[in-house]
């Protein structure tokens, strides 16, 4: 499903066995609604997501918009899914998960921008999709991380949805590849330095490792980290992401912000996805619950 190193010629294999399973049984048993929708990007391109609620909790629910993982190429959005399923299930919010463009055929920004229209729509439409705009959360692992954290720094230099929080699972931050743990895992675990090369080259074609990318498309970037949202940020110690999501909550620190880090040792990269029955994985996903669960609240 996962090979340690993802070059190129391997995209489409990656996009046929990382598609996520039909989940029709999964929600009908954890008593949650899916509705689908469309919003359209500032190109005039059509992004699907898909609105999940609670079957049984009416009125306006705390809301999350969510960015699935896969590298920037690969994944749709369901992939990883069932991790965030008991934000809906056991604490009543809604979740929005949408289908952003993938690179290679869409650099940046587009897969941004679908992810963008998704949270101003999250907050223009809080009433048809049952939203509470106070109560707005940013959500995504890996890839998806990434996308997350550039949400909530364009929704505060654009002046735009206010965030309750930002979810950053072993995300995706740094496209320049210069940090000790990029190189200590080259050819072994789950992505691996080239496959991180092979990301965000497709993304960013040859504009990567240039002064030219935005922080929106690699928040570690951003020279400014004020004025976040609460971030809850974590990362195996056996990983690729270690250094720049440790870098990045120390950034929010330095600028006064509030962040959760959790480095878990000896987890690798999606350890929760792909190792959900062990300790490590059971404790990553019961920290990262209990942040939710506490940001969300009144």
């Amino acid at each position: 499903m996962f090979p340690p190193t993802i070059t190129p010629d391997l995209i489409d294999f990656m996009r046929t066995s990382y598609a996520a399973p039909p989940i029709d049984d999964l929600l009908l048993a954890k008593g949650i609604v899916c509705t689908d929708d469309v919003v359209v990007a500032p190109d005039g391109h059509e992004v699907a997501v898909s609105v999940l609620r609670p079957k049984d909790a009416p009125g306006e629910r705390p809301g999350v918009v969510y960015a699935h993982s896969g590298g920037l190429m690969f994944g749709d959005r369901f992939s990883g899914i069932d991790l965030v399923l008991d934000w809906v299930s056991d604490f009543g919010a809604v979740l929005v998960t949408v289908e952003y463009r993938l690179a290679p055929e869409h650099r940046h920004p587009y897969p941004f921008d679908d992810m963008y229209t998704a949270l101003e729509a999250a907050a223009s439409r809080a009433g048809d999709w049952g939203l509470r705009r106070d109560r707005l959360v940013v959500a995504g692992a890996s890839a998806g991380g990434g996308l997350a954290a550039g949400l909530a720094l364009a929704a505060r230099d654009r002046d735009g949805p206010a965030l309750r929080g930002q979810v950053l699972d072993y995300p995706m931050l740094d496209d320049r590849g210069t940090t000790a743990s990029t190189h200590q895992f080259d050819g072994i675990g789950v992505w691996d330095r080239v496959s991180n090369e092979t990301g965000w080259t497709a993304l960013l074609g040859d504009a990567r490792g240039t002064e030219a990318v935005s922080e929106y498309a690699a928040p570690a970037r951003a020279r400014d980290l004020s004025g976040l949202p609460p971030a809850f940020i974590d990362v195996g110690a056996a990983e690729i992401f270690r250094d720049e999501a440790i870098a990045y909550a120390d950034g929010i620190w330095r600028a006064g912000g509030d962040a959760e880090l959790h480095v878990w040792s000896g987890a690798f990269h999606a350890c929760d996805i792909f190792a959900a029955h062990t300790s490590v994985g059971r404790a990553m996903i019961r920290a990262r619950n209990d942040w939710v669960e506490r940001i969300i609240a009144d």
